[in-house]
């Protein structure tokens, strides 16, 4: 999977637009839509924004699918759900996890 088919999946994973995707990174609407229109590689800058807008890492962006960071199903499912949630949404989830150690 290349980098563009990488930001649409997880576009897709969220339910994205490409106007979403912009306020969420920062980003303008024309950059987004450059992107994409052109076909081009964002520079690094902007995929860093690209990937805090997702809740993802640049490693964890480019990890293979079938084995991100050595994860098994169960939790590639996790990090797929904890990288759609809010700030304020992931501190209650670290409560609640830690509530129940």
């Amino acid at each position: 999977m290349n980098t563009l088919e990488r930001i649409r999946y997880h576009m897709k994973l969220r339910g994205w637009s490409e106007y979403r995707l912009a306020k969420e990174s920062d980003l303008s609407q024309s950059t987004i839509a450059n992107i994409f229109r052109r076909d081009t590689i964002p520079s690094i800058p902007t995929l860093e924004c690209i990937c805090n807008a997702f809740g993802l890492t640049l490693s964890q962006f480019f990890a293979d699918s079938d084995d991100p960071d050595g994860a098994d199903e169960g939790e590639r499912e996790l990090l797929m759900i904890w990288s759609t949630l809010s700030k304020e949404q992931q501190a209650l989830v670290k409560q609640l996890i830690r509530e129940m150690r």
